[in-house]
């Protein structure tokens, strides 16, 4: 019984469930969406920046001013101690004192300030990368939507010209066989025949015995792996 042309049904059976599978994805629109949630969460990092930036600028800000008035301070008590308007001791060492606390809380302040600033620096260009990564994305959408149509076409162009030449070439295998083929493709996940390839099935790459394969030649039978089931093509 010839069962040759069984791997060229087999081969295009294969491409038959790629393709389904492809069209399936594009009809349903699961690529595009895929890119538009790549898209839409390196916007939400984008955004994540920006908050950040936000928070920075406004503690920024604040430690400016907080410098800014302690600085003032420390200048009109520096002109107070030594005006001569104050000629108690004891005002002019508590005078001293409230001096260094504020070049001391000023010291403090600045060095935070700082290492705000050095904060603010890495994440300015943590945001242009995202800013740089979502641009990518969101014009990679656009391509993929314009790319998917086109796919879609060329898909269901390739399943209408191979699903014509399984018609021709399933009418040249008898019944009998074709219909274990079609039963085997429903239990074998999709595989119904293999090559036997140096005494080992394709299909579940296991080797044969010597005996079986022995039997196999011999035999006017479609030809059956001992494991999988599977049709063999010599």
């Amino acid at each position: 019984m010839t069962t040759g042309r069984l791997l060229a049904l087999q081969g295009l059976d294969t491409a038959l469930d790629r393709l389904s599978a492809r069209r399936h994805q594009l009809e349903s629109g699961e690529v595009l969406r895929a890119a538009r949630e790549e898209a839409d969460a390196a916007e939400r990092t984008l955004g994540e920046f920006r908050l950040k930036l936000d928070e920075l600028g406004r503690d920024q800000g604040r430690y400016e001013h907080e410098i800014d008035s302690m600085t003032q301070k420390e200048n009109a008590e520096q002109t107070r101690l030594y005006d001569g308007s104050i000629a108690n001791v004891k005002e002019l060492e508590a005078l001293q004192h409230e001096i260094a606390s504020l070049k001391k809380r000023r010291s403090g302040r600045e060095d935070e300030l700082l290492v705000l600033m050095e904060q603010r620096e890495e994440f300015e260009a943590g945001a242009a990368l995202a800013q740089s990564r979502s641009d990518e994305l969101r014009a990679g959408v656009e391509r993929v939507a314009a790319e998917s149509s086109e796919e879609l076409a060329s898909v269901i162009a390739d399943l209408e010209s191979k699903t014509t030449e399984r018609v021709v070439i399933a009418a040249e295998i008898d019944p009998e066989t074709l219909e274990l083929y079609e039963d085997l493709r429903r239990l074998k996940k999709g595989i119904g025949a293999a090559a036997l390839v140096d005494g080992g099935c394709q299909g579940c790459h296991e080797q044969l015995s010597a005996v079986q394969l022995d039997k196999l030649k011999k035999t006017e039978d479609i030809r059956r792996c001992e494991h999988c089931r599977r049709i063999l093509v010599f």
